[in-house]
């Protein structure tokens, strides 16, 4: 990430209101140090010339005033940054999880969901370091530090001259460690991302590591990863005191060639004191910001690498456009004729799905009227969940799906009542769990769908831990499936899929369920289930069986 990406400003717009704030600031916060050095001056020098307390109570009381307005603006500064950060994170953080919500399933599973966490959690908060310490020094070194430099020759071209020279050393130097700091971190989040990796892989296979007697083990993987870890944040902690070394020798060896001039022509008679002890003053203050931004850029060096992996994940997002094209072949079989003349509220035409450029099914041709009660059924790994996850838009794809006739992501999403092969519960009671999204549940409604659901005996305001623990498998299926048949109700959706909805369920009560599919096709909803069990498939209007082109899934 360059000093200020560009891309900040895009996926953040309180970014620029910040940096407008903090310029503005800057400005103030220069004009006040110049007046300072500039009292300063007067005073001292006009206290050897032997004017009296009197004659220089007004430069005392103007000097204090500038102290007071000096320690304001630096709060005012303070207060921008921080409010501001926080509200760019906000919203980079908002921005990412949209993305990752574009992106969908499919990319989710792909990765790490302790890497994903990581980046919207700590790697966000770290970025407090970057607009809280390194933004506002930056802003002040491109505001103060051509005004200081500017001032100073115009009062001396020579201590002007020594500084335009030597000034340029503290960023060639701070490049020089910023690729250091910039490697060492890069060590130092993938150290970091893997212990996060471990960790919860430990913790979510716990009870089988126990089981096979192998938890110890992980105990010794953890902590080398630990100590990783650690090494890794010493070597950054080492280069950043060094880097603060350097920075600070290449600063004050500049202030001192400038006084050693300053100190020889004050001694020759060959410039005023008012003049030297001015520029003097506003010496150390051209080089204070670009010091502290080096020192700062360390602070923020954590922030930057999460930031640079979260705009990975929006750029990813942003690009993903879905392709338009395909070659044919029907796999639909409808069984009466009277269901296939009905309107159709789903269509697959010439829909093909690859990862990673290798193909898993189509093309596939297949339309659902409303009313009908289909399956798509084909044996593991034929690409039934990568069609849906298609209709769904949570993965790019060749060819057109329409629900109710609308082509685009977010209309599809709109009219599908949708529960996968995961039932996907919070924490929280069931009946928040099936009205997830709903900001005023309907009561009677929640109720009704636990009952076509087949799961009437659960208690709508029995308490679920994360994960849906307290239910068991066949439970938390059913409370996924009343979740879409809630809002199959709630929002009226044309189509209801379900991915395989009785793949841990009895005989019985996969029967009850499949009784309530039948009425909810029956009064004109399309109805899709993604299964290969006998009675389901028995139960069908339609049979779709696509054909895997590479069994991957």
């Amino acid at each position: 990430m360059r000093p200020l990406d560009p891309r900040l400003l895009r996926y953040a717009s309180a970014a620029r209101g910040t940096l407008v704030a903090g310029g503005l600031l800057a400005l103030v916060q220069t004009a006040a140090g110049l007046a300072f050095a500039w009292l300063v001056t007067h005073l001292i020098v006009r206290a050897i010339a032997g004017d009296g307390l009197a004659a220089l109570s007004g430069l005392i009381a103007s000097l204090v005033l500038v102290v007071l307005g000096r320690g304001a603006v630096l709060w005012a500064m303070d207060a921008v940054a921080a409010r501001g950060g926080a509200r760019v994170v906000g919203q980079l953080r908002e921005r990412l999880m949209s993305a990752v919500a574009a992106l969908g399933p499919g990319w989710t599973a792909s990765r790490s969901s302790a890497d994903v966490a990581l980046v919207a959690g700590r790697g966000m908060d770290a970025l407090d370091g970057y607009f809280g310490k390194y933004l506002p020094q930056l802003i002040l070194t491109a505001v103060a530090t051509p005004i200081l430099v500017v001032v100073i020759a115009w009062q001396d071209l020579t201590s002007g001259i020594i500084i335009v020279l030597t000034l340029p050393l503290i960023p060639l130097f701070m490049v020089l460690v910023g690729w250091a700091t910039q490697a060492a971190q890069k060590r130092q989040w993938k150290a970091l991302s893997t212990l996060s990796r471990g960790f919860l892989d430990v913790v979510g296979g716990l009870s089988t590591l126990k089981l096979f007697g192998r938890q110890h083990r992980q105990e010794a993987r953890i902590r080398s990863v630990s100590e990783d870890y650690r090494v890794h944040t010493m070597k950054v902690l080492r280069i950043s005191f060094l880097s603060g070394f350097v920075l600070e020798l290449a600063a004050s060896l500049s202030v001192a060639l400038v006084a050693v001039t300053i100190g020889l022509r004050l001694v020759a008679g060959d410039m005023e004191l008012s003049v030297g002890l001015f520029v003097l003053l506003l010496a150390p203050e051209a080089f204070l910001p670009l010091r502290n931004v080096g020192a700062s850029y360390h602070a923020a060096a954590e922030g930057v690498e999460a930031a640079d992996n979260a705009f990975a994940v929006i750029e990813e997002a942003e690009a993903l456009r879905p392709g338009t094209t395909g070659t044919t072949r029907t796999m639909a079989a409808p069984r009466p004729a009277t269901v296939a003349d009905g309107r159709t509220a789903l269509a697959f035409e010439e829909v093909s799905v690859a990862y990673d450029g290798r193909a898993v099914v189509g093309p596939f041709t297949a339309a659902v009227p409303s009313g009908a009660l289909a399956v798509l059924s084909a044996p593991s790994g034929a690409g039934k969940s990568s069609l849906v996850a298609a209709a769904l838009g949570f993965v790019p794809a060749e060819g057109t799906v329409t629900v109710a006739g609308r082509a685009d992501a977010d209309g599809r999403r709109a009219g599908i009542a949708w529960a996968g092969q995961r039932p996907g519960l919070n924490a929280g009671t069931i009946a928040d769990n099936i009205a997830l999204g709903d900001p005023h549940p309907e009561r009677t409604a929640i109720i009704d769908a636990l009952h076509d659901a087949a799961a009437g005996e659960l208690d709508p305001d029995a308490p679920l831990h994360q994960g849906g623990s307290g239910l068991s498998g066949g439970q938390a299926q059913r409370v996924a499936v009343a979740r879409a048949l809630y809002r199959l109700r709630t929002r009226r959706c044309p189509v209801l899929i379900l991915d395989e909805p009785t793949s841990a369920l009895d005989a019985a009560t996969e029967s009850a369920l499949l009784a309530s599919l039948r009425r909810i096709a029956d009064a004109g909803t399309a109805v899709l289930v993604v299964s290969h069990r006998a009675a389901v498939v028995a139960a069908a209007d339609l049979i779709l069986e696509p054909e895997a082109t590479n069994r991957v899934r």
